[in-house]
């Protein structure tokens, strides 16, 4: 079948890649740190203009960043890089986290929106929701504990080898993802019960409602949520829920875009002062990877 996005050479580099996925490296949910230039040259040894654009987005982030960890490329990839860079620069546990009605939410929401029974959780399709709230509440509080354990942690290797291990814990990994799906999930309701009452909300909550798959948070739900991690990753619009939900700023540099506005985007582009940054690359908006050591001269 014709490829009319990608040549010859990008099409077989691919296919090497996704030979080099069965190696052990590649099952690994977060990847050993790498040169982030020798990283580049390995991957986009081509001239072609994508290449070419590909290894000057990549020489703009060296500015910025030494090294790249390569995140495993299934649909949570967005979750993966985001609550792992998250966790990593972790010092205190966010005043969402410490709400006393934190982990009440599963029930409380169901008490009010009876369509929340259809909630799908990873290879659990089906399962009713009256089954699973408490699955749901163990979910958030392991959130809540993995992230007060690690914040407590002040020596920045013995963080980075907590974050490590947790990402390596298969089980403990995606049911942390499922916390953040319906995280998100009390996010988009609090924004539409919003805007429909009146009050202020942010644009991109208007773009999330506009979609004719999800005209209001049932829908959300029933087309995007309920498919993260199985069928579908996590959409533009929904990478400004991920951020809303979790009261942090996503700046990703979308290397694709080098060259134009859009070279370096942020979830939300109006972010809360407070909120903590966390860094991510994408090379076309569905992979993410994250960068790591930040050069001494911009730590300032």
């Amino acid at each position: 079948e014709e490829d009319m996005y990608r040549d010859e050479e990008e099409i077989e580099r691919e296919k090497i890649l996704l030979c080099e996925t069965n190696s052990s490296e590649y099952k690994l949910s977060v990847s050993p740190e790498m040169d982030i230039m020798e990283y580049c040259r390995k991957e986009w040894r081509g001239n072609t203009p994508v290449a070419k654009r590909m290894r000057k987005g990549y020489e703009a982030v060296a500015q910025k960043f030494a090294s790249i960890r390569r995140i495993r490329g299934d649909n949570y990839c967005a979750f993966r890089a985001t609550l792992f860079q998250a966790l990593s620069q972790a010092t205190q546990l966010p005043r969402w986290l410490q709400s006393e009605d934190f982990t009440t939410l599963p029930e409380n929401l169901l008490s009010k929106y009876d369509w929340i029974k259809q909630w799908q959780l990873k290879q659990k399709p089906g399962k009713k929701m009256g089954e699973i709230s408490d699955e749901i509440k163990e979910y958030l509080i392991l959130l809540r504990k993995k992230w007060k354990n690690i914040s407590e942690i002040k020596d920045p290797l013995e963080k980075q080898e907590a974050c490590d291990k947790l990402f390596k814990n298969e089980e403990e990994e995606y049911s942390l993802y499922e916390a953040l799906k319906f995280l998100m999930l009390n996010t988009a309701i609090e924004l539409y019960n919003a805007d429909k009452s009146g009050r202020r909300v942010p644009v991109f909550s208007w773009l999330l409602f506009a979609r004719d798959t999800s005209s209001n948070p049932c829908q959300l739900m029933q087309n995007h949520l309920n498919h993260i991690g199985h069928s579908g990753g996590l959409e533009q619009v929904e990478m400004f829920l991920l951020a809303y939900a979790l009261q942090y700023t996503i700046q990703v540099y979308r290397l694709y875009k080098y060259s134009t506005d859009e070279f370096i985007t942020l979830y939300p582009n109006d972010p809360e002062e407070d909120w903590p940054v966390v860094t991510l690359i994408t090379e076309d908006d569905r992979h993410y990877n994250i960068p790591v050591r930040m050069c001494q001269e911009t730590m300032l």
